[in-house]
Order: C-alpha cells, then structure tokens, then sequence
C-alpha cells in the first residue's frame, strides 16, 4: 500500500528531477510539433471562441504561447518552480503552481483542459480524485485532451521520474468513472506503425447538462 508520505515523496522526487533539468527539458522539447493534440483540443470544443483553456503540467510554455497566439486565454498550471517561471516568461500568461496531488482549481471555468504528456505522473489510486478536479472545473460541455506515454498498466519509476502507463481501455475506465464521455483516441506520432507510436491520446467531454462537481474528498 502506499500511503500520504509515500505519495508526497512521489511527487517531490519527480518535481525536484524536472526543477534540476529544466533548461535542458525546455531546449529538448521546443520543436515538438504537437499541433495534431492541440487542434484534437479546439476542434472538439462547442463553445464561441475565445476560449479558456488550462495548460495542465505546462512545462516550460510551448504550448501556452501557440494557445494564446491563437487568440484564447490561457492559463498554466505546473508542479515545477522553475517551469512556472520560465512559462509565465516565455508566453506572458498566468500560471499556477500547484502540483497534480493537491490542486485547487476554481469550478466551471475552462473549455478546455490541454493534458499534454501530464497526466501519466499521477499515481493509479489517486487518478480518480485528480480527474474528478479537472471535470470540475470544466464549464458543462468542456473538453478534456490528455496525451499520455501507453504501455500495459505499468506503474513505477522510470529513472527518476514516477510514471503510470496505460492502455486504452483501462484509461477509458478510469475517465469515463469521473463522469466523461469519449469522443475520440488515437497514437502518435501519426503515419507510423503501432510499434512506434508510443503516445496514447485521447479526447473527452463533460456532458452539457453536467452542474454538479464530482470531486472526491
């Protein structure tokens, strides 16, 4: 079992490994071309643009820039110290540092909640409670898009970083219970044989008639 402590450590261990190389992390991830997730986002959302979108684990900034570039408002929202100040600096949005174990998040704000490479880190145990806060704070009719590293329901270090690596259908089980519809999931990098397409991403939505917070205690 792991309990409070263990998870805290968890969390600390893998914030301090992402503090320690954020400047490599930051020029090694750059040119990502992640356009095919962040248009996955937008078109799937119903509302009239411009719209409030929240950068979960936003890193460095990358994809902040190009949202608030393309006319929304966008707000991060990262564990790192060091990432917090470098993606407030480099895209001049809002961002808040919170890590994904103990969030604090304003209900029925966002459109859309862009999970890039993020969601993976949270323990399975305490997924259920973390994506019960991101339905929160969706608006009713909010899109989620997470992208996570697949695998076959993996769960450990991996190096000095603390990762969950699921298949669809187990990810389909644990975000459908927080009250989500699918819309759709596909892998990347796109035009590549399965094998090679480590990334598993997916699209959400939270049903329109949806008031009620289903977060856990």
């Amino acid at each position: 079992m792991i309990d409070d402590d263990d998870y805290a450590d968890i969390t600390r261990r893998t914030l301090h490994h992402y503090d320690d190389n954020a400047r490599r992390f930051f020029a090694g991830t750059i040119d990502h071309d992640v356009s095919q997730n962040i248009d996955a986002l937008l078109a799937a959302i119903e509302a009239p643009a411009p719209y409030t979108i929240l950068d979960f684990g936003c890193g460095p900034g990358r994809d902040l820039k190009t949202f608030a570039a393309l006319g929304h408002r966008a707000i991060g929202l990262d564990g790192s110290a060091q990432f917090v100040e470098m993606a407030h600096a480099f895209s001049g949005c809002d961002v808040w540092h919170q890590n994904f174990i103990d969030l604090h998040l304003p209900d029925a704000t966002f459109d859309g909640v862009f999970a890039n490479a993020s969601l993976f880190h949270v323990p399975r145990d305490l997924l259920p409670k973390v994506l019960g806060e991101l339905y929160a704070t969706l608006k009713p009719g909010g899109v989620l898009f997470s992208s996570n590293p697949r695998g076959h329901n993996e769960e450990g270090w991996n190096g000095p970083r603390y990762g969950c690596f699921h298949d669809y259908p187990a990810w389909e089980r644990y975000v459908v219970a927080a009250g989500f519809m699918p819309l759709r999931h596909y892998y990347r990098p796109e035009g590549l044989p399965r094998e090679q397409q480590p990334w598993l991403a997916s699209v959400w939505r939270k049903p329109s008639g949806s008031f009620v917070s289903l977060r856990t205690e």
